[in-house]
């Protein structure tokens, strides 16, 4: 089964670091999903910039919006995620609680799965 372990982090800790200290937590998460992928579980893995030139768009009736972020009445933004094929939600978990960005974020664990479920 496929679990994504999506990382909700708190907006604007981003800016409250050093670019070293960014750096090196950057260099923690791929450290990480090196190992994932040594392990043969690692699917995809990305990391997402900031949602200030992100976009959100809504079709409603016909008619579409498009808001351009940052989104104000956020107080997290996705920051990235991996995409993780595991035996069972357990080992998703713990595959979560080793994740680096447990320390300083959320890590989400979602099955993946049709969204009629």
């Amino acid at each position: 089964m496929a679990y994504l372990l999506l990382i909700s982090e708190p907006r604007g800790q981003r800016e409250s670091r050093t670019p070293a200290e960014g750096e090196a937590l950057y260099a923690q998460m791929v450290q990480f999903a090196a190992e994932l992928d040594a392990r043969g579980v690692l699917l995809a893995v990305q990391s997402l910039v900031s949602d200030a030139d992100a976009a959100r768009v809504e079709v409603r009736d016909g008619r579409t919006s498009v808001i351009d972020g940052p989104f104000s009445e956020a107080k997290e933004m996705i920051g990235g995620f991996f995409l993780v094929d595991c035996a069972t939600r357990e080992e998703a978990l713990a595959f979560a609680r080793a994740c680096p960005a447990a320390q300083w974020a959320t890590v989400e664990v979602r099955e993946t799965g049709p969204c009629f479920r």
